[in-house]
């Protein structure tokens, strides 16, 4: 080897240009980068869409979410029931989706092992847990307060309000609702409904007044539990005060006695002697005022009934009543259910 012979040095990395070695070094931190942000969606993913916790006990937990919460604050009470694993996974969810924005006060109930997807599509749609009160028709107002005492998701209290002044119905509430609250609700239904029907009434009907109207439809509501029948009983009722004679009916005497509590028993003789200001036996005319509050059907039949000549009705023993316009009609017609109930009674004998 001669002084001018050098060896030849083999291909390789130290012999690229230098921007070219820059361009492999960035394509293989983006490859790194981008199959570490592929990683990051899959999982990402695989947490929001994938089984959540399971519940704490049962099949469900149950969340009460306050109004006027912030994204992060439903997260982080999400966390303390043990709905979601990640609080800042789901506000960045919340974020990203939009759904931060339109997030809904209430109470939840999320099965076990809901997924975050799961929850946060229930909190945006608003399907909250819903609870239900229901008045029956004919119930005092005292029965009525007593079924709002007695609801566990309502709190406060409740006066008891004047007779008749509360509409039975189903009413939709929500858990920490004030039962005072409720019941004003109650007592301006019945007011909205006395407005609209009020106005439309028949012409020439024997009281003045939408609380007289309410009264009558309290006795109506306590006379007979069959839909059918309320406006023949309201023509009935309607017909004796046009003629002056007395109504007479049995629930007033009840309702004078005990405030509406019942007997337990059939009404004594003595009892419908009893002089109360609401026995209609003994009282011309309408009690001082409701003996219960009675739903719409009542109303609406006392304000416009039928036209009818009957005067009387006895129970038929099969869950109705027969109607009568003269009182020889009506007397046979009590003598012969008379007879069928004592026959019914010694056939159970």
């Amino acid at each position: 080897m001669t002084e001018g012979d050098q060896p030849k040095r083999s291909a390789g990395s130290g012999d690229l240009p230098l921007m070219r070695r820059l361009t492999i070094a960035g394509a293989s931190a983006f490859a790194t980068l981008s199959l570490l942000f592929m990683l990051a969606i899959v999982v990402f993913l695989w947490l929001y869409q994938g089984a959540g916790p399971a519940a704490r006990s049962g099949d469900s937990t149950t969340v009460i979410l306050k109004p006027g919460s912030g994204v992060s604050e439903i997260a982080a009470e999400l966390n303390r029931d043990g709905v979601i694993r990640f609080s800042s996974l789901f506000v960045i969810a919340a974020k990203v989706s939009g759904a931060g924005k339109h997030m809904r006060a209430g109470e939840y109930d999320f099965p076990t092992h809901a997924s975050m997807a799961l929850i946060m599509q229930k909190i945006r749609k608003g399907d909250i847990v819903r609870h239900w009160i229901t008045i029956p028709e004919g119930y005092t107002s005292e029965a009525a307060v007593d079924v709002l005492t007695n609801s566990d998701v309502l709190t406060g209290s409740a006066p008891i309000p004047a007779e008749g002044s509360i509409l039975p119905e189903t009413y939709e509430v929500r858990r920490g609702d004030d039962r005072g609250a409720v019941l004003q609700r109650m007592m301006t239904a019945r007011d909205d409904l006395l407005k609209t029907l009020w106005p439309q009434r028949q012409p020439g009907l024997p009281f003045q007044t939408p609380e007289q109207a309410m009264t009558l439809a309290s006795i109506v509501e306590k006379e007979t539990g069959l839909a059918s029948e309320r406006p023949r009983v309201a023509a009935v009722f309607v017909n004796r005060l046009e003629k002056g004679i007395r109504l007479q009916t049995d629930p007033t005497v009840i309702y004078g006695l005990t405030q509406g509590r019942p007997l337990g028993r059939g009404l004594r003789e003595s009892e419908l002697q009893q002089p109360t200001p609401y026995n209609t036996y003994l009282i011309n005319g309408l009690p001082p005022g409701p003996i219960c509050n009675p739903g719409r059907a009542a109303i609406a039949a006392v304000l416009d009934p039928p036209h009818t000549t009957e005067l009387y009705f006895v129970a038929s023993g099969a869950g109705g009543h027969v109607f009568s316009s003269t009182l020889d009609e009506h007397n046979t017609n009590v003598a012969h259910y008379r007879q069928v109930e004592r026959a019914k009674l010694a056939g159970r004998q």
